[in-house]
């Protein structure tokens, strides 16, 4: 009686890679909460310059919800032992994030050739504001890029036997995060400007 509650009990728990991910989550929300809140008191003062987003941004912003897709199906794969189209699914996850990083920086440089500089002297601040939110934006998205090719290159590897779905799954869970979070940032920069 007492091993089948002891086995009821560790069953309910969450992972602690999974506690780590939805606290670290927490606090970047909090974080975008903060700048966007920012952003918008800003946004009412003096100084303020109006431009429009880079026509790219749609494009990565496309990009970007193709990964989800892409990192579900590696997800689902794994679960079915589906290694070649497991592989195949993390290896385009990561090159897709690879790809909306480059395109957000290529939006930086149409910005820069359109007169709106984002840092440093000759910027505004709305631009400045765009420059730092969606670069942390950028860091996140990358830094999920490299928790992809740690999970790429175990995939790949002869010497790596495990098949728990654990690492899969919060790295899915945190791409689909960075992605709801793009999304989030692409609505409110497109309704504020």
């Amino acid at each position: 009686m007492m091993a089948s509650s002891l086995k009821q009990t560790q069953s309910t728990r969450i992972h602690p890679h999974k506690f780590i991910l939805w606290v670290s989550m927490a606090s970047i929300v909090m974080m975008f909460a903060g700048l966007t809140s920012a952003y918008i008191v800003r946004s009412g003062q003096a100084n303020w310059l109006e431009f429009s987003l880079p026509p790219i941004f749609w494009v990565s912003t496309v990009v970007i919800l193709c990964s989800s897709l892409t990192i579900q199906i590696a997800l689902k794969s794994f679960k079915a032992r589906a290694m070649k189209k497991y592989r195949m699914f993390i290896t385009i996850t990561a090159f897709l994030g690879v790809s909306f990083a480059v395109l957000q920086c290529i939006g930086f440089l149409y910005l820069n050739d359109h007169g709106v500089q984002l840092i440093w002297q000759g910027s505004n601040p709305s631009a400045s504001f765009l420059g730092i939110i969606t670069g942390l934006h950028i860091l996140h998205v990358l830094g999920g890029v490299v928790a992809l090719l740690v999970i790429f290159f175990r995939a790949y590897s002869p010497k790596t036997k495990s098949y728990s779905a654990i690492p899969i799954e919060v790295a899915a869970t945190y791409w689909h995060f960075v992605d709801i979070l793009w999304i989030y940032l692409f609505i409110f920069f497109n309704w504020m400007h």
